[in-house]
């Protein structure tokens, strides 16, 4: 999914200064952006934030729907540029039709993980099937540390099995968790998994010590360890706990995504769909764009491309992080 902002602002990611963010669990709330249009689909976006900009690699969460196509238009989004970074892509309802500038006609469709790497470019567009009346799912993006930021564009597509819980569900896109583990590779340490709960369920996950972990609540009256997480926030869990214990005390099913990784050690920018290290990457990467060189081109897309929007008049410095 691009980010059709018209006005993106720089955001520089990185670890929390002053050292290890505090223990405990922190909940990060969504703001709601536009994707751009008359009939403008609506993302909660929870990550970057003032608050938090990163979970390991993931360094974008945009969680949408459940949206009726009919009144929404669904999702309709034009070949557009993406430069350091994966996108990984997770349904609930819904079908998306994928293309991209290395080839690849896919579809993603709820519990099937696609996940394109972009590296030193690569151009896709993602529009909803004429079947799909309610569209609802997340984009997530993952940052590519320095040594792998320029690696060749790619793309992956995965059927995690769904691996049964004492009271609930897992499916593992990425990394391991539960005795799964996804084939999917990455460039860094990562975990995404899907987690349904059943009513009134507590389920206790083993998990990786050395990573931080966010948990996005799609729906339910989730608690992470005690801390109440509402549908479209974001509980962040710092480095150093061994399990996360979830609890449904709702009298239905609860949707969660478990997302996870070391403390990412490298600051970034991002502005628009570029992940880079400095504004003179991300001017270069624009110019490429605007010039139809680097990125290559999606074949099967009716329309044109996005274009660039303009950079701000001053050079892309970092945001503050939060203390």
């Amino acid at each position: 999914m691009s980010n059709t902002e018209t006005r993106p602002a720089e955001v520089r990611c990185g670890a929390p200064e002053n050292g290890a963010p505090a223990a405990g669990v922190e909940i990060l709330t969504a703001r709601d952006v536009p994707l751009g249009g008359p009939r403008a689909m609506t993302v909660r976006r929870t990550l970057p934030q003032r608050a938090r900009t990163l979970i390991g690699a993931w360094c974008f969460a945009d969680h949408y729907g459940p949206d009726e196509v009919s009144r929404s238009g669904g999702m309709n989004v034009a070949p557009h540029p993406h430069i350091g970074l994966q996108t990984v892509s997770w349904l609930f309802s819904g079908t998306i039709e994928h293309r991209d500038s290395v080839g690849s006609h896919a579809l993603v469709r709820p519990g099937e993980v696609n996940l394109m790497t972009g590296g030193h470019g690569i151009s896709h567009s993602e529009v909803s099937t004429p079947d799909t009346t309610i569209l609802h799912g997340v984009q997530l993006w993952v940052a590519l540390p320095s040594e792998h930021r320029d690696t060749a564009p790619a793309f992956e597509h995965h059927v995690p099995a769904p691996v049964p819980l004492d009271g609930g569900e897992v499916r593992v896109f990425l990394g391991s968790l539960a005795g799964d583990t996804s084939p999917v590779g990455t460039f860094t340490p990562l975990l995404g998994a899907e987690v349904t709960l059943a009513p009134g369920a507590t389920v206790t996950l083993d998990v990786d010590p050395g990573f931080e972990h966010g948990v996005l609540v799609d729906s339910g009256d989730v608690r992470l360890e005690g801390a109440a997480v509402r549908p479209a926030e974001l509980a962040y869990a710092a480095p150093g706990r061994g399990a996360l214990t979830l609890t449904n005390e709702a009298p239905a099913p609860a949707r969660l995504l478990v997302l996870g990784g070391p403390p990412f050690p490298e600051e970034i920018i991002m502005w628009w769909n570029f992940v880079g290290r400095s504004h003179e990457e991300i001017v270069r990467a624009r110019e490429d764009w605007a010039k139809g060189d680097r990125f290559g081109e999606v074949h099967g897309y009716d329309g044109a491309p996005l274009p660039a929007p303009e950079l701000p008049n001053t050079p892309l410095k970092p945001r503050r992080r939060a203390r």
